[in-house]
C-alpha cells in the first residue's frame, strides 16, 4: 500500500502548487477590498496578501503554495479558499490535492428540475424503460414506458416528503400490487445504496425526516436501515411483474448526468427474449 500511496502524493504536492499560484494570479487586490499599490509585478495577489486575507501565517502559506508536505486543516483551507473565491468544485479540487477529507457545505433541500434535454432523451430511449433519480429514490422524470411498466398512478404518488419515490411506493404498496417479484432480494440492495449516499447527508432535515417516516410506514424498511449495509449503485438484473405481460427480466444500468449531483438516469434493457416480447405486448396495447 505504501508504495502505491508515496507517488501519488508526490504527485499532488506540485498540482497542489500550481493550483493556488493560478488562483491567486486571477484575483485582484480590488476583488478582496485592497489598493492595488505602486510597483506591482505580480498578477493578481501576492503570497503575503492572501496569508493576511486568510488568517494564516506566511511562512505557513508558502510552503503550501510550494507544495511542501506540510498539513492543513478544513477550516484553514477554507479560509484560503474564501481569499481566493474558490467556486464549488474548486474547493472539492483543493481539499483533494491537500488530502483533507471534503464535507460540501449543506444547502436547503430544493427539488432538482430535469431540463427539457434530459426528458428528451429519456423520450428517445422508448421502447426501453428510462427514469431519473435522485440519491434518495426521489422519481424525477420517466418516459412513457417506464410509466406503463410501473403503474404510473402508484409510482407518481407523493412519498412522504411530497414528491414520488420509488422507495416509498415499493416499501408501502399493497404486496399484490408491488411490481417487484421477489422484494426480500431486491429492497435489501435499494436500501442498502439509499444508506451510502445519506451518509454525505447525515443531520440534514429532508434526509433524516425520510428516513424516520419511512421507518414509521415500513418495520422492513426499519429492519433494513438497522443492519447498517452499504453497497454502491451498479448494474444489475431485476424481475418485476405486470398484470398484462407477466414476469419481465431487465437488466439496469445507472448514468450520471452532469450538472445533476447525485442524480442519474436509470434505463431498463430486457435480459432474455421472452422479456423483449412482454414489453413489445405492453407498448402495442398502450399504443
Amino acid at each position: 500500500m505504501t508504495t502505491v500511496a508515496a507517488p501519488i502524493r508526490t504527485r499532488r504536492r506540485p498540482e497542489l502548487a500550481a493550483f493556488l499560484r493560478g488562483r491567486r494570479a486571477r484575483v485582484t487586490p480590488a476583488d478582496v477590498g485592497m489598493p492595488p499599490g505602486l510597483r506591482r509585478r505580480t498578477p493578481g495577489l501576492r503570497r503575503e496578501e492572501v496569508a493576511q486575507l486568510s488568517g494564516v501565517g506566511v511562512t505557513w502559506y508558502t510552503w503550501l503554495e510550494q507544495g511542501r508536505p506540510i498539513n492543513a486543516s478544513a477550516q484553514v483551507l477554507d479560509a484560503v479558499a474564501r481569499t481566493l473565491r474558490l467556486d464549488r468544485p474548486e474547493r472539492e479540487h483543493l481539499y483533494h490535492l491537500a488530502e483533507v477529507p471534503y464535507e460540501p457545505e449543506t444547502a436547503p433541500e430544493q427539488t432538482v428540475a430535469v431540463s427539457p434535454e434530459i426528458q428528451g432523451i429519456l423520450d428517445a430511449l422508448v421502447p426501453l424503460p428510462a427514469v431519473v433519480y435522485n440519491a434518495r429514490y426521489d422519481l424525477l422524470a420517466s418516459n412513457t414506458t417506464y410509466d406503463l411498466l410501473f403503474a404510473r398512478d402508484e409510482s407518481r404518488s407523493p412519498g412522504p416528503l411530497g414528491v414520488p419515490n420509488a422507495l416509498w411506493t415499493l416499501f408501502t404498496v399493497p404486496e399484490p400490487r408491488c411490481p417487484v417479484v421477489d422484494k426480500h432480494l431486491e429492497l435489501p440492495v435499494m436500501v442498502a445504496q439509499l444508506r451510502g449516499a445519506y451518509g454525505r447527508h447525515v443531520g440534514e432535515p429532508a434526509w433524516e425526516s425520510f428516513v424516520r417516516l419511512l421507518s414509521d410506514a415500513s418495520p422492513y424498511f426499519a429492519e433494513l436501515w438497522r443492519n447498517g449495509d452499504v453497497v454502491p449503485p451498479g448494474t444489475r438484473v431485476k424481475t418485476f411483474r405486470h398484470e398484462r405481460t407477466g414476469v419481465l427480466r431487465m437488466t439496469s444500468v445507472s448514468l450520471s448526468i452532469n450538472g445533476m449531483p447525485e442524480c442519474r438516469v436509470v434505463t431498463y434493457t430486457p435480459s432474455d427474449e421472452e422479456s423483449r416480447r412482454g414489453l413489445d405486448v405492453l407498448l402495442a396495447e398502450e399504443g
